[in-house]
């Protein structure tokens, strides 16, 4: 280990381009983390959102595409697709003080619409990590159809 410590300042002044790359990498991760913090709404496990239901019943909004909808969806959840996702919505209006979680096929799209509805003034606004196909993965119920 000492050798490896003696020899680290010459391998770093011979590969500047790693050591840029090192640290650019290290400060992307630093930077993704404190934004993950920061922000106004919480990331759902399956098991957690599932205890977020059975005690709360909250309004569970899926914005997949209608497709992937069709294929499987949280039962209960209501589908809008994300062309017509509006947190000024009258009847989205009414539940402002709920829980309200995103979900989406896969977990990419949700941190947009969780953004919006945070901003339309909702205070406990969740998302589901890994979207559907974590529900999926965790082998809990999956609806089908237009439900």
């Amino acid at each position: 280990m000492n050798d490896v410590l003696h020899k680290l300042p010459q391998f770093l002044g011979n590969h500047p381009f790693l050591l840029a790359l090192f640290v650019a990498l290290v400060l992307a991760l630093i930077v993704t983390e404190i934004l993950r913090l920061t922000r106004k709404w919480k990331e759902l496990t399956p098991a957690s959102l599932t205890l977020l239901i059975n005690r709360e019943s909250p309004l569970v909004v899926d914005i997949s595409a209608y497709a992937d909808y069709e294929k499987a969806h949280i039962p209960g959840s209501k589908h809008v697709p994300p062309s017509q996702f509006d947190p000024e919505n009258k009847e989205l209006a009414k539940v402002r003080e709920l829980p309200v979680v995103v979900v989406d096929k896969d977990g990419r799209g949700m941190d947009k619409a969780a953004a919006r509805l945070v901003k339309a003034g909702f205070t406990r606004v969740h998302t589901l990590g890994g979207g559907v196909a974590a529900w999926r993965q965790a082998q809990l119920p999956l609806a089908k159809g237009k439900n």
